[in-house]
């Protein structure tokens, strides 16, 4: 296991993320697939024992659960507050990024974890309402009075984001230091200026949905699973692609055959065969916790990259919301990771 130390701070996070939407309880949630108490103190444990220090969630997982879940495991499990990467996300709330909304999801975040400071705090969307000089002054603020110790973004247009951290450079507040954007070999658009805008600032790449929602683990485009049958947003992410993606599931199938390893490694080697990262993975079992990490032990060929890589077309944004009166898939409305 590799650990980054995060621009703009003393953080440091592992290679692979824990994501915490796994986690919470189903009955509150719109994602019926979530694990239960005892399964997320399982998982997080394994996680633990294996090298991997970051958990990744948000005020909205769950209805707060997924925080609540991982609190309560964290203090069952007794580990040490400064072993652990906390981080989680404000946005899908009242008054989105408002400094108001900030200072007090913040609290409400920290009292769900059971911690005195977050360790990463993520805006979790671009705010159309408020002004990036308010976002921007209210987050430093966080960190000042030592709640936050970094800070980073989600999903948005690669200009927002760089007139985010311009804001903060002219003024003298924290700059971002991860961006979680949506990133696997099924969607490549964050290539296009997300990517390199990050790589600019120093900042490190945290994509989500690097197994995209399941598909890159299996060689069919559907399984029986509760996730694959019940996750309306999955399917609203990737359906709608999916004659343009299901050769590129194949080559992965092929290459993973070839190396005798799961599709699910395969697909995360290549994430870390494009530069330093964090993907975030969601683990439903300690099993899938081993797999994951396993996948850190993969080195990837040119030729294999190529092969998977050579397939892939234009897709339409999935992940930042749409600017007002833009009609694009971009226009999420709900959390999508």
């Amino acid at each position: 296991m590799k650990y980054f130390k995060l621009a703009n701070s003393d953080v440091t996070v592992s290679q692979l993320m824990l994501g915490g939407m796994s986690f919470g309880d189903s009955s509150n949630n719109m994602h019926q697939w979530t694990v239960d108490q005892d399964t997320t103190t399982e998982i997080i444990k394994k996680a633990f024992d294996l090298g991997l220090n970051t958990i990744d969630t948000a005020n909205v997982y769950a209805n707060g659960t997924s925080e609540e879940f991982i609190g309560n495991s964290l203090r069952k499990l007794n580990i040490p507050r400064e072993q652990i990467t906390l981080a989680s996300k404000v946005f899908f709330n009242d008054g989105a990024l408002s400094a108001t909304a900030i200072h007090r999801e913040i609290d409400g975040t920290l009292q769900r974890l059971q911690t005195d400071y977050l360790d990463l705090y993520i805006i979790h969307r671009f705010d159309y309402n408020t002004p990036i000089e308010e976002t921007m002054q209210a987050l430093h603020e966080l960190v000042t009075a030592g709640k936050v110790r970094a800070i980073g973004a989600s999903e948005m247009y690669a200009y927002q984001f760089h007139n985010m951290q311009v804001a903060a450079e002219q003024n003298g507040w924290t700059k971002f230091s991860t961006m979680q954007c949506h990133y696997n070999l099924l969607y490549r658009e964050s290539e296009r200026e997300m990517l390199p805008v990050a790589r600019q600032y120093d900042v490190l790449p945290t994509p989500y949905s690097p197994l995209a929602s399941g598909h890159l683990t299996r060689a069919t485009w559907d399984s029986q699973s509760k996730r694959s049958t019940t996750d309306v947003i999955m399917h609203s992410k990737y359906d709608a692609m999916k004659a343009q993606d299901m050769p590129i599931v194949e080559r992965v199938a092929t290459v993973a055959q070839r190396l005798n390893r799961p599709m699910a490694e395969v697909a995360l080697a290549w994430q870390w065969a494009h530069g330093a990262s964090s993907p975030i993975v969601g683990c439903s079992s300690p099993e899938r916790v081993e797999q994951a990490v396993s996948a850190t032990t993969l080195q990837l060929s040119d030729e294999d990259i190529a092969f998977m890589e050579e397939p892939y077309t234009a897709h339409e944004l999935v992940g930042p919301l749409a600017r007002p009166g833009e009609k694009t898939l971009a226009g999420t409305t709900a959390p999508t990771k």
